[in-house]
């Protein structure tokens, strides 16, 4: 009897194994990306040349990149958070719905904390204000997360994000990887990038409205 049971667990685990590598897998690691874009180089791509996991992600903001970029370079654990499942990836405290002045300044080399300790993090490597920037494991340079803005026209831009991760450089982190990373990165990039959406379009939304409709109204302030 107990044999039968753990030769239904396997045979369960092989199953969901195989729909995760043959159908979850390739569509999570192109989400919301064209072909174009999935094969477009991005910056930082070169660090991890032969990466285990690479994902390219997309969304279409209702903005310019100008109007984008505040919202980037302010993200990270411990300042504005990460736009995504708080209560997961900022403990519960919710991200900012505003542009923080005090997270306006980013330099390579700075820390962009994943979570708490003063090392858990990717460091800057390189930052193009309005246009991209990379962060990578700098130790064994074995991870890259580059973040790209791409005018449609006046009005539009394609957010892309892309992460490249070879978890070879260390059998504890390929382990770690396979299992608990991937799995658990195409939910919440997801989300974050949603948040950006909704925390740009709202701002540069209510930006045109004030613009069209000039300062408000005061007659009724005494």
């Amino acid at each position: 009897m107990r044999f039968v049971m753990w030769s239904g667990v396997a045979v369960a685990v092989t199953a969901l194994v195989a729909v995760y590598i043959g159908v979850y897998r390739p569509r999570q690691l192109r989400w919301g990306a064209t072909d174009e874009e999935v094969a477009r180089i991005m910056p930082g791509d070169e660090i991890v040349s032969r990466p285990v996991f690479n994902a390219t992600r997309a969304v279409t903001v209702n903005a310019r990149p100008e109007e984008i970029w505040p919202w980037l370079v302010q993200i990270g654990f411990g300042r504005a958070g990460w736009y995504s499942y708080d209560i997961l990836d900022n403990l519960g405290r919710h991200s900012s719905e505003e542009i923080l002045p005090e997270y306006q300044h980013l330099e390579p080399g700075d820390l962009i904390p994943l979570g708490p300790g003063a090392e858990s993090g990717l460091f800057v490597k390189e930052i193009r204000p309005n246009e991209s920037m990379v962060w990578w494991e700098r130790s064994r340079q074995s991870a890259t997360w580059a973040w790209g803005l791409y005018p449609i026209d006046g009005a539009q831009t394609r957010l892309v994000t892309r992460v490249r991760n070879d978890y070879r450089k260390g059998t504890s982190n390929f382990i770690f990887g396979i299992l608990l990373i991937e799995p658990a990165d195409f939910p919440l990039m997801r989300k974050c990038m949603l948040g950006i959406k909704r925390r740009v379009d709202h701002s540069a939304s209510r930006a045109h409205v004030m613009s069209a409709t000039g300062p408000a109204d005061q007659s009724h302030v005494i």
